[in-house]
């Protein structure tokens, strides 16, 4: 390998915060799209009152989101990495692109065929988020923790700029004509750009970062197949390793169901950090609080609070494995809190409530994403980022399914 000549000790460190900055954007295109989708969601009650346009739009993504990171979690091993990432990346942006010309088309009406085809664009953008979220988080656990702490930032990042950005819109646009729509628009084309600016990052200039030349080629060394794509773009030639753990005549690498059962606590963090988050974000905090003093500004402020408080918590110093799934256990706590506030509280303690959900969603997600690959080598750590991701997403899909039971005794 060409790079080896390099002192490793400075490659190491080399482009490390222009890393960790590139690291956040990735993490902000990722989620920006589906994030303005959830954000807008006053404008979709508006056009689709009827269709529980905020639950059927986040049920509608997660099918997608999990049959396609479940395909790539069996197969990672052997799959283009700087493919699989670029593919999503471009997909997300043609999503949103979508969701501007639908509405174009259409001229802002509702009912079921304008419905439809939001669906199939949030089906869209679930399809692309199995494209990047399982590949970058595998990508980047061969990497220092700072790189994968920073991304999912980003990912919290997108829910709290596109919640900020519709609080400025709403009191821009709402006694104009078309104001919701207008806001609309404006995330989209919004969205439009961050996405296709996580195209060119990792395109261009993310593989030639020298601190990500040393942990791929370090990663290639250890019998890494994935990252072969990413180290010619950053001008690598690599040398297929004889005796490397994905080479089939070797057994030395872990299985995934061998990963899976040294991690079984790191598995079930993620799934029940984001089966409890979903179940109550954003479909319990958009349609069943109730009516307070703050009228149509309060479900925002609920969004706009777990946002934030999602992307206070990815920044909070980290803790070990010691402790992690009973406070990942206790969260269930909030279920009957929820409960009770939106039946007899006002909305302080709601929107304190929403705070603490944000604050340590976003607290234990880094936590368990940055503790797990350690001690691993390259493949492993590659699989196991995968593999996590995988539980989330679970978490995600069946807590959509369970936003639903919200509804029992109301009448739909």
């Amino acid at each position: 390998m060409v790079y080896e000549k390099e002192d490793p000790s400075f490659a190491a460190n080399q482009g490390k915060y222009c890393g960790i900055s590139i690291c956040w954007l990735l993490g902000n295109g990722c989620l920006f799209g589906f994030n303005s989708m959830l954000t807008i969601e006053d404008y979709y009650i508006y056009l689709f009152q009827k269709y529980h346009p905020t639950r059927v739009v986040t049920l509608t993504y997660q099918p997608f989101v999990l049959a396609t990171i479940s395909i790539f979690t069996y197969h990672e091993a052997k799959v283009n990495t700087r493919l699989r990432n670029l593919a999503g990346y471009t997909l997300f942006f043609l999503s949103s692109f979508a969701a501007i010309v639908l509405d174009v088309a259409t001229s802002g009406r509702g009912g079921m065929a304008p419905f439809i085809g939001i669906c199939i664009i949030a089906a869209a953008f679930g399809v692309a988020d199995g494209h990047v979220q399982g590949g970058m988080t595998g990508d980047l656990s061969l990497m220092c923790p700072e790189f994968i702490q920073s991304f999912f930032s980003g990912l919290a990042a997108s829910g709290a700029i596109t919640s900020a950005l519709r609080l400025v819109t709403k009191a821009a646009f709402e006694n104009s004509r078309d104001g919701l729509r207008k806001g609309a628009m404006l995330f989209a084309s919004i969205s439009c750009f961050f996405e296709l600016l996580s195209v060119l990052l990792y395109a261009f200039i993310f593989p030639k970062l020298p601190i990500v030349k040393y942990y791929r080629s370090k990663a290639a060394s250890e019998g890494s197949l994935t990252v072969t794509a990413d180290l010619a773009a950053g001008g690598i030639q690599n040398r297929p390793n004889p005796t490397s753990e994905e080479n089939p005549a070797c057994v030395e690498r872990l299985s995934t169901k061998q990963l899976l059962l040294q991690n079984i606590d790191y598995a079930l963090d993620m799934f029940l950090i984001y089966i409890l988050t979903l179940s109550i974000f954003p479909g319990f905090l958009a349609e069943d609080t109730g009516s307070h003093s703050l009228g149509s500004w309060y479900a925002l402020v609920l969004i706009a609070s777990y946002n934030v408080w999602d992307l206070i918590g990815r920044y909070v110093p980290l803790r070990s494995r010691k402790g992690l799934l009973v406070a990942v256990v206790s969260r269930l706590l909030l279920i009957p809190a929820f409960y009770y506030t939106a039946k007899y509280g006002d909305q302080g303690w709601m929107i304190m409530l929403t705070s603490f959900l944000g604050l340590s969603n976003g607290y234990l997600t880094v936590c368990v994403l940055t503790e797990a690959p350690k001690g691993y080598k390259g493949p492993e750590q590659n699989a196991l980022g995968n593999l996590l991701v995988l539980c989330l997403l679970g978490g995600i899909f069946c807590g959509a399914v369970l936003d639903w039971v919200w509804l029992i005794g109301k009448g739909w």
